[in-house]
């Protein structure tokens, strides 16, 4: 499970640095300022979600439940939370209505929620 994490994780990390500058270059001048903020929403979650994974990985050790549970957990909300803000914001210049993701995106957030509990439930667990 360790070697998966940390492969996410490289993808994850790697998608939102290129992500971010995409957004800081190409998109700066092509979205509206509130939809920039969006999008610096997203890569900022998919950041901070990308860390908490490679933090996971040092509780691989364990096999616990746990773990993976928060894996799936903090992978599922970078798809659903970053992955539905990404699309949203861009859909002044994408020409779709994007506007039925908006739901996602707390479901997104829901799950970031519980991959934090499974976190802290693991650490809780293995002394």
């Amino acid at each position: 499970m360790n070697r998966q994490i940390i492969i996410t994780a490289s993808l994850m990390g790697l998608a939102a640095v290129i992500f971010g500058a995409f957004g800081a270059h190409a998109l700066k001048s092509s979205l509206s300022s509130a939809d920039l903020e969006v999008w610096k929403t997203a890569v900022s979650y998919q950041f901070y979600h990308t860390l908490a994974l490679l933090f996971l990985s040092t509780f691989s050790k364990y096999r616990s439940r746990s773990i993976r549970f928060a894996y799936w957990a903090f992978t599922g909300g970078i798809f659903l939370f970053s992955g539905s803000l990404y699309l949203l914001s861009t859909r002044t210049i994408s020409g779709v209505n994007f506007s039925f993701l908006g739901p996602v995106t707390p479901i997104g957030g829901v799950l970031f929620i519980m991959g934090w509990f499974f976190l802290l439930f693991a650490a809780l667990k293995n002394k």
